[in-house]
């Protein structure tokens, strides 16, 4: 039982090894492929989706009743303690 699920971890480890492989060949490509299409993005033209990007962020944002500060000075007072 025990051999079972030594080799069960082998295999799993294989996989993950292969997995995390595979995105360190791909991982760069698409970052290259993202970069590029987004310096050839023409927010002039394309105004209505950068508008629906605006709108998903204001949708989603929740309105704040503090502006942090108050949080972070404690947080710097401990620091310094």
């Amino acid at each position: 039982m025990e051999n079972d699920h030594s080799e069960s971890a082998k295999s799993s480890d294989e996989g993950n090894l292969g997995f995390v492989t595979h995105w360190q060949r791909v991982g760069p490509m698409l970052d290259r492929i993202r970069r590029e299409e987004l310096r050839q993005f023409d927010t002039f033209r394309e105004h209505h989706v950068v508008d629906a990007l605006l709108q998903i962020g204001f949708e989603q944002s929740v309105e704040r009743t503090t502006s942090g500060l108050v949080e972070l000075q404690r947080i710097f007072q401990q620091a310094r303690q």
